[in-house]
């Protein structure tokens, strides 16, 4: 019986993995209005057995990051600032749970808290670019400090200046300077 749970609790922690994996692709995409854009929806039924696993292993960060990742495709951000508090515990410096959790915290309405984590990520790797884009969006359109945007836009970039949203954030960069 032990060893049917056990076997149980990796299969739900591996799915979890593979959706991570899609969460990875999309991970941090927000759109210049400051809207997250949609991923595909992990369904309500995939979170008790994510909740269930990473409660059953408390001490593993990843069965915490995959709860919050579920939790956060589904726009459940308090849950999912929950969950990654827990995988933060038990590894501080994880920069991308810090990225997810500040999306989380912008989700809830929490600006301040969203830099806070946003930052705290861009000490540990100044080189994370998806850090500098989302606390872009946070300072130009939710604190409306264009200027601050402005530079963190740059600053990404810089970091990948082939990336897929270029163009658009050249534009959005020209355009939060034109209003300012």
């Amino acid at each position: 019986m032990k060893r049917a749970f056990l076997v149980f609790v990796a299969l739900v922690i591996a799915l979890g993995a593979v959706g991570c994996k899609k969460q990875e692709r999309t991970q941090q995409q927000l759109n210049y209005s400051g809207a997250p854009v949609q991923p595909a929806l992990p369904s309500l039924t995939q979170i008790e057995p994510l909740r269930k696993a990473a409660e059953a292993s408390p001490k593993s960060a990843a069965a915490w990051i995959n709860l919050g990742n579920a939790l956060m495709d589904l726009q459940r951000f308090g849950e999912a600032v929950d969950a990654y508090e827990k995988a933060l515990v038990l590894e501080p410096k994880n920069v991308p749970v810090l990225v997810d959790q500040g999306t989380c915290y912008r989700g809830i309405g929490k600006f301040d808290k969203a830099v806070e984590q946003y930052r705290k990520a861009i000490r540990l790797a100044p080189d994370f670019p998806n850090a500098h884009r989302n606390l872009g969006v946070v300072l130009a359109y939710d604190l409306h400090d264009a200027k601050e945007g402005i530079k963190e836009f740059q600053k990404y970039l810089e970091l990948m200046p082939n990336a897929p949203d270029a163009e658009q954030m050249r534009q959005t960069i020209q355009e939060l300077s034109a209003g300012k």
